[in-house]
């Protein structure tokens, strides 16, 4: 398979994949717009929203990657430059995630 394939099949994926947790996400967010903070913290801290909310930020980082990684192919003519920026975007978007799941993993009540 060629990689410009392989590109586009995961994107796919991680898209299908992204559309339940994006919902889950959205209606849990509606749920406790105005809750307090104990009660946030407390469905932030049960172990299946922990589990399923590690799960979206993972997918949707990779799929904010692939589809940056997309424009900087499409749109950054120096190859320096665009192999500079797709290290820093690789860098991102596992720093990012593993901070926030770490940081939610370590809440307690």
């Amino acid at each position: 398979m060629r990689a410009v394939t392989k590109k586009w099949v995961f994107l796919k994926v991680s898209s299908l994949i992204l559309v339940p947790l994006m919902l889950w996400f959205a209606l849990n967010l509606v749920s406790i717009y105005d809750k307090s903070y104990l009660e946030i913290l407390t469905f932030l801290t049960s172990q299946p929203s922990k589990f399923i909310f590690s799960l979206f930020l993972i997918f949707a980082y990779f799929f904010s990657a692939l589809s940056i990684r997309e424009v900087f192919e499409d749109y950054i003519k120096d190859e320096k430059i665009k192999n500079a920026a797709n290290k820093a975007l690789n860098f991102f978007a596992i720093t990012i995630p593993l901070i926030t799941i770490f940081s939610v993993f370590k809440l307690t009540i």
